[in-house]
């Protein structure tokens, strides 16, 4: 089972940007798709977007426009570019293998990274 470890969080003012990364502990480019899920305090954990090893994104409908996936085989890594940043999108975020056709979640957890919008 690959490990994944998140990075990148922090606090952030509203329409702020941040960019997390996820660091696999083995190759990655075998692996059909990957995504990031987040999960706020007293709420279900959510997709936020997922990627496949052909480039095909999808999008929770909360951030699409603002959020952009992409991986980066080479050095086994997933990022996150954040823009325009909601206090509502507070949460942890975590990185995971994903499976269609709903990206699901198909791997263990993380520890995840904090994101923390506020003014």
């Amino acid at each position: 089972q690959v490990q994944l470890v998140e990075s990148g969080g922090g606090l952030v003012q509203p329409g702020g940007s941040l960019k997390l990364s996820c660091a696999a502990s083995k190759s990655i480019s075998s692996i059909y798709a990957m995504g990031w899920y987040r999960q706020a305090p007293g709420k279900q954990r959510e997709l936020v977007a997922a990627v496949t090893r052909l480039g095909s994104t999808n999008y929770g409908d909360s951030v699409k426009g603002r959020f952009t996936i992409s991986r980066d085989n080479a050095k086994n890594t997933l990022y996150l570019q954040m823009n325009s940043l909601k206090p509502e999108d507070t949460a942890i975020y975590y990185c995971n293998t994903a499976a269609p056709p709903y990206w699901g979640p198909t791997g263990s957890w993380g520890q995840g990274t904090q994101v923390t919008v506020s003014s």
